[in-house]
């Protein structure tokens, strides 16, 4: 017996190895594999680069200091050069990524990766570069279409739900961070419907899927190789990753795409009304159960909320059939709702629940919270603008009508000379009474031709050629 316990001792040991060995095995499966997914879609990602003027201003000297008369000499120069109060233009340079959808060269990617851009080239995997063009764009979702021309077909990716992803579900992201092309990285699903505090109408995906500068644009795939997401923003306080990425929902991004192919931009539902999130405490006072829905602190005049009745210190509770179990998860429901369409919104008002039918209007492109436009930003021409109250009018001697330049952010008016402080009185022979007929009037101008802009600047009326831009 004595002779048979080391051949026993040794074939436990076996056994336990074998067991390790499975067990390491089944980890392994376990564990995804991502390179059949790269080397099938990876292709049909991009990089996408972009070239703008932008000015640096110098700073002058203060009032009544003049620069001493040193003409000739480098130290005049110098002093006009860095106190001359003028700006110095330069080409300033960005990075993004993006996938093309369609193999005639449809490309989509974030709105901030081409904002003001005067050239877009987009460099495909066989390192071929191409120029692109600007098919639509919409800023509240952060998304962008574009076009290149090719002389064969591209490869594409295949577009999938996000309605379908579940938290802890694995998913890759392929861009180009800080400019190395075609990079990839995984992670799962952290958190789906996440509103973050600048983006009202996009329920962000979270991820821990790691996103740099330069990614911005790419696609996050499912591990069907499907894209779930438009990978568009990370949450860090050093600039790089943090463990906090959040993409885009791939089916919101195709209705913006949609609308932008079809219409050259985008449509939104509207309701009128300012929300807040509901506390345990505000819950308690306003006779609710439990802390939830959208509460109403003030209703827009002349809004479809106002024309259906809806109140200061409603709750919404559901809205069209979906529950709105906090504040954050009413905007995108209503964004998306198409304009015009009649939806049921049940409240609760003095502790008891009722119905309302509301008509939902198209939300005003204009950037502010009251009834009337504060202010109107045109990316097409590339200004911000803001109406003229009583007081400034009457110091600038003007009787009716105008607008005022309060930042020039695009390339067009640029070029036409436009300033911050300009007033614009009329465009294309036509006057601008206001922003809703300076938008009215725009939005009618034909691309490829330039008109004429009279602008109140100091003390006197000034003409000015602006190009209008092909595209809408």
């Amino acid at each position: 017996m004595k002779g048979r316990e080391p051949a026993v001792k040794l074939q436990r040991v076996f056994i336990a190895i074998l067991v390790l060995a499975a067990a390491a095995t089944a980890q392994a499966r376990g564990l995804p594999d991502f390179t059949g997914l790269v080397k099938r879609y990876g292709p049909a990602v991009v990089n996408i680069s972009t070239t703008q003027k932008v000015v640096r201003r110098h700073p002058a000297l203060p009032p009544g200091v003049e620069i001493p008369d040193l003409e000739g000499t480098p130290f005049g120069e110098w002093l006009k050069r860095f106190f001359g109060g003028e700006g110095e233009e330069f080409d300033a340079r960005s990075l993004g990524s993006g996938f093309v959808i369609s193999p005639d060269g449809y490309i989509l990617t974030n709105y901030h990766v081409i904002k003001g851009a005067e050239r877009i080239i987009v460099r495909l995997s066989d390192r071929r570069e191409l120029d692109a063009k600007v098919v639509g764009k919409d800023e509240r979702t952060d998304i962008a279409l574009l076009k290149v021309e090719s002389d064969r077909p591209l490869p594409t990716v295949k577009i999938g739900s996000s309605r379908d992803l579940e938290v802890g579900e694995w998913v890759l992201a392929i861009g180009s961070p800080f400019g190395f092309d075609h990079s990839a990285t995984a992670g799962i699903v952290s958190a789906k419907g996440r509103s973050l505090p600048s983006e009202n109408y996009v329920p962000f995906i979270q991820t821990d899927v790691a996103i740099n500068p330069g990614n911005s644009g790419g696609p996050l795939f499912n591990m069907d190789g499907e894209v779930v997401g438009i990978n568009s923003q990370i949450y860090s306080r050093t600039g790089g990753y943090m463990g906090l990425s959040f993409a885009i929902p791939i089916d919101i991004a195709m209705e913006v795409v949609e609308q932008l192919r079809t219409k050259g931009r985008v449509t939104r539902g509207w309701l009128g009304v300012l929300i807040q999130d509901v506390t345990r405490n505000l819950a308690e006072s306003f006779g609710l159960d439990k802390p939830e829905g959208a509460l109403i602190a003030k209703v827009l005049p002349d809004s479809p909320a106002a024309r259906a009745g809806l109140r200061v210190g409603d709750i919404i509770v559901e809205y069209d059939g979906h529950p709105v179990p906090d504040s954050g998860s009413l905007p995108p429901l209503v964004g998306r709702t198409p304009v015009g369409k009649r939806v049921r919104i049940r409240i609760v008002r003095d502790g008891r629940p009722r119905t309302v039918t509301v008509r939902i209007g198209e939300l005003p492109e204009e950037v502010g919270t009251g009834g009337k436009a504060r202010r109107y930003e045109d990316t097409r021409l590339g200004l911000v603008l803001e109406p003229l109250d009583e007081e400034t009018r009457q110091e600038l001697g003007l009787e009716d009508g105008g607008v005022r330049v309060v930042r020039v952010t695009g390339a067009p008016a640029r070029e036409a000379g436009l300033r911050s402080g300009d007033v614009i009185l009329r465009i294309d022979t036509r006057p601008v009474k206001d922003l809703e007929a300076y938008r009215r009037i725009t939005r009618a101008l034909k691309g490829g031709r330039s008109v004429p802009v009279l602008v109140q600047r100091g003390g006197g009326p000034l003409f000015l050629a602006l190009r209008v831009p092909d595209g809408k």
